[in-house]
């Protein structure tokens, strides 16, 4: 018994002190060379490979056909998919104003045609299952249907001559009439605007892609100058005069 534990007892003498030697030179050699190297390099040691672990960090570049198409379904969407968001949100905003302003106009347009036809029916008699826009246009221009037809026969205009049963009006008064221009022009404006608007969210988008494409080219520009790739080399020295060691290399890649 007493022979077993005098064995163990020299056993660990011999490995432990060359554990906790190589354990000192690796943290020595760790803090002599983590210094930032010019090279992109960070070295443990200098030794041979006879081991190695590497990993390589390479995004994936982007695509501009993406990017047009996420740009042109949401203004600020490609530059997000660049990933640079920074500038898309300006788009995003702009659209989302711009959706803002024409349902705006929609609604504004809706109401005031509904008044300028109520007020027609009220005060000038006119049927409202007729649904031709130049009639509401010719009610806010002449004081009664039979002024109107006396005009496009003197012009000969006769097919544009309107059926008195079916397209009837008769302005109590030019005052009422004119009251009725106003509301008809409030209306038609705010659905001109809507145009305008339409064309807006357009090349909102339009600006937007191109904006897109110009920062993923920019993107995948940069990605092939960053890549990175780094290894890990492991080995062991074992030299006559000192304890087995162990070593490791971990290099950068650019």
């Amino acid at each position: 018994m007493k022979k077993i534990i005098l064995i163990s007892v020299l056993f660990s003498s011999i490995i432990f002190p060359q554990e906790s030697n190589s354990i000192l030179s690796l943290k020595s050699q760790i803090t002599q060379n983590q210094h930032p190297a010019t090279s992109n390099q960070f070295q443990v040691s200098s030794n041979q490979k006879p081991a190695f672990v590497s990993e390589t960090i390479n995004h994936e570049k982007k695509n501009t056909g993406l990017a047009i198409l996420y740009s042109l379904l949401l203004p600020g969407m490609g530059e997000l998919y660049a990933n640079e968001f920074e500038s898309g949100k300006y788009f995003t905003i702009t659209d989302g104003l711009l959706w803002g302003t024409l349902a705006g106009f929609n609604i504004y347009g809706n109401w005031q045609e509904n008044n300028y036809k109520s007020f027609a029916e009220s005060n000038a008699g006119i049927k409202l299952n007729v649904k031709e826009n130049d009639f509401f246009v010719n009610v806010g221009s002449y004081l009664s249907v039979e002024d109107y037809n006396k005009e496009m026969e003197l012009d000969r205009k006769f097919g544009k001559v309107y059926d008195p049963e079916k397209y009837y009006w008769n302005w109590k008064s030019s005052d009422l009439r004119r009251e009725y221009r106003e509301m008809w022009s409030s209306s038609e404006n705010a659905y001109n605007n809507m145009r305008f608007v339409a064309g807006a969210l357009i090349l909102n988008r339009l600006i937007s892609a191109i904006n897109a494409v110009r920062l993923v080219s920019s993107f995948n520009k940069n990605l092939e100058k960053e890549e990175l790739s780094w290894n890990i080399y492991f080995s062991t020295q074992q030299k006559p005069t000192l304890p087995q060691s162990f070593q490791m290399n971990l290099i950068f890649e650019m």
